[in-house]
Formats: structure tokens, sequence, C-alpha cells
């Protein structure tokens, strides 16, 4: 976990005061186990696709139409949660899909057809979208409040939580059932949320401790509404969100299967590809921070959307395990920093509003990225439909570099 950031403010009572943490530290901490409990939690739920696939009797496509209710489930959700974090608040919306997501995860382990699968997946969906856009307003009003540019380290957290999930997954394959493990995993998800939702629901998010000042005085943060220049620029950073994390969706819900199906590697080595992609991105993203402050918002576009798309086509057609699983390393380290960089832009040119609209085009793109690699893979093969990664990855760093002159880095 990254090294907490605390605002210059005095704690009570001087040198015989309160020596606990300002509400900004443990605010931070408490977004971060949410981040971090997302990431665990998805990464279960992926590193069981191949035997769920096996139970329902999915073919590539018919699986794919069945992930599509993730996609649809969550997109729809993104389109709300906007509205209920301005109406309940960031934090108490973070806190209620720290609920729904554990509870729905047990779900497609029970279906046995294609047809329940996608249905059940709709309900998982709609709490892991909730959860990303809820997460990350929150997590845009303590960066604004904390004025440095700390976004990445959050995403650390998911891609943490993600290898964790993916590495146990990959542990307890090939002896527990995708019930029984899934079933463990809500335990987790629950007993995780009881302890840190308290945190979020004791503070108001710094954006609504804020307003009442900024009314006072005149002055506002964000813009309550987006004109035409800046709903164009929002656009732009959301595509280029969604560009990157499609990848990210791809190597989650087809990496595994990949590996096992086109490379003949064991459950267990098949699980570690997502782990090493998840570790490469964490390590990436806890240096994120460094990255911007040292190279700037277009440098950090660039470099990463070619890396990564050089790193997807060596995992996408490499001939042997080794050679794939360096490049998910790779393609993991190009990612790391660009839908954080896009979606906190977003966030600071037009407040919550942009960070909606952003996460909503980036995580459309990480879910339905893997219904599409399903078609592709039916009329391809799984590793072409996998080289469309390396493409949207190179349209992400020209768009980054187009959108230099809105950066100004």
């Amino acid at each position: 976990m990254p090294q907490l950031n605390k605002l210059r403010t005095a704690l009570p009572g001087g040198l015989g005061g309160d020596t606990a943490p300002p509400p900004s530290a443990r605010l931070r901490t408490a977004l971060t186990v949410f981040f971090a409990l997302d990431g665990f939690l998805f990464a279960g739920w992926v590193v069981r696709i191949p035997a769920i696939k096996h139970q329902t009797g999915a073919s590539p496509s018919t699986l794919g139409l069945a992930l599509l209710g993730v996609s649809a489930g969550a997109v729809i959700t993104m389109m709300l949660t906007g509205r209920l974090c301005r109406r309940y608040g960031s934090h108490a919306v973070t806190v209620a899909c720290g609920v729904l997501l554990p509870l729905s995860i047990a779900l497609p382990a029970q279906t046995h057809s294609v047809l329940t699968l996608g249905l059940v997946l709709l309900l998982f969906g709609a709490a892991y979208g909730g959860m990303n856009v809820a997460a990350n307003s929150a997590a845009v009003d303590l960066v604004t409040a904390m004025r440095r540019p700390v976004m990445p380290s959050f995403h650390a957290a998911f891609s943490l939580g993600g290898m964790a999930g993916a590495g146990l997954g990959g542990l307890v394959a090939g002896g527990l059932s995708p019930s029984t493990h899934l079933f463990a995993l809500t335990g987790i998800g629950l007993l995780v949320t009881a302890v840190t939702g308290p945190v979020l629901l004791r503070h108001r998010p710094a954006t609504a401790v804020t307003a009442p000042k900024q009314r006072a005085s005149g002055t506002r943060e964000h813009p309550q509404r987006m004109d035409g220049r800046a709903r164009r620029i929002v656009i732009l950073f959301g595509v280029i969100a969604l560009c990157t994390a499609y990848g990210e969706g791809a190597l989650a819900e087809w990496g595994a299967l990949h590996l096992t199906q086109d490379l003949q590697a064991d459950p267990g080595p098949a699980a570690a590809g997502y782990s090493l992609f998840a570790l490469t991105m964490a390590i990436g993203r806890l240096t994120g921070t460094t990255l911007l402050e040292r190279f700037g918002q277009t440098r950090t576009l660039v470099v990463g959307g070619t890396t990564a798309a050089a790193g997807m086509l060596l995992g996408a057609l490499a001939p042997t395990l080794w050679l794939a699983l360096f490049g998910f390393a790779v393609t993991g380290l190009g990612l790391a920093n660009i839908f954080p960089v896009a979606v906190g832009r977003a966030g600071a040119l037009a407040g919550p509003s942009g960070v909606a609209a952003a996460s909503t085009l980036g995580y459309g793109g990480m879910l339905l990225g893997p219904p599409v690699i399903g078609f592709l893979a039916d009329w391809f093969s799984l590793p072409v439909a996998l080289t469309t990664v390396t493409l949207l990855a190179a349209t992400a760093a020209l768009l980054g570099f187009g959108a230099r002159r809105v950066t100004h880095t």
C-alpha cells in the first residue's frame, strides 16, 4: 500500500493533543482498501472463467454473449451512479456496492447454462460498475483536496488486489470447486466491507466539506455543468481510458483461456498470467505519481500506450508460455497509468460529471472488450483476437499525443 500523504492541518491539542491520523489519511486508507477489494473479487471471478465455461458448456461466442451480461449491467449502472453519488454521496454508494459485489460474485458458479450465466452476470456487472464509478468519484474528491497527482496509487491498489485474487485462484484452482472458491470470496468481501465501510460513512467527501466555503467566497473547485469544450475534452480522455481498459478486460477474461487453450498451460500457470499482468500494472501505478511529476501527462500516456502495444503483440502471438507471460508483464507496465491519468484529468476539468463520463467510457471498454474478443476468436482465432489490444493501445498513445495541448505537459 502506498505511503499516506497528509494534509497540512494541525493536530488538535498541540503537542499533547490527538495523535490519530487526520481524516484525509484515514479516508485514503479506506478508499485504498475498497479499490484493492474490487480488484481482488474481480480477479477471483476471472480466473474461474475456464472452469465455469466447461460447467456451462459454452463455446467462445456464447461465452462472449454471457460476458456481455457483465458489460450491460455495469454500463447501465455507471450511467446512474453519478446521480446516486450526488444524491447520497460517493462514500455511501461505495459502501453499498461493497456489499452487493461480494454477494453477486457467488452466483456464476451456481449456473449450468449460458442463459442463466448471462443473467446472473448482469447483477455482478451492476455491482462492479457501481463500485468503480463511486470509488473513483470519491478518490478524485480526495486527490483534489490533497493537491497531488496520487490517483495512480488507488488504481495500484486495484491491481495489487487483482494480483492477490488471481494468485489465490491459481493456488486453489486444482483443489476447490468454483462454487466453494467464490463463496469464500463472498465471505471475505463482506468482512472487509464491514470493517472498512464505517470509515467512509463517518466522513463526508472532500468536495462536500469545501462546497459551503466555495459558495461563500463565490468560487467553485469544479464547474457544475460542462460547457462544449470541456465536454469534448472529457470525451477525448474517456476514449483514451476506453482503449486501455479494453486491454485490461481482455487479459482478465481471456488471458487464462489463451494460455490453457493455445499454449497448453496448466490451470496454475494460466492463472499466474493475469497475476503477473496485475503485478506489473501495480508496480507501474505505484511509481505513477513520480512519473507524472517528472515527465508530465503527455509523455506518460504516449510511452505507456506504445509499451502496451508492443507487449500485447508478443503476449498474443508468442509460441511459448514464458514469452507470452513476458508479453503480459510488459503490457501491464504499459497500461498502468493511462486509465488513472485519463479519469483524473476528466475529473479535474469537470468534477464528478467528468469522472462519471470518463469512467463510463473507460469501464465500458473493459467490459465490452471481452465479448468482442469472443466473437473474433470464433471467426479467426483467440491469438488474432487478442491483437486488437495492441491496436487500441497504439490508438491511446496517438490520442494522448494529440491531447498535449489540453494537458499542457
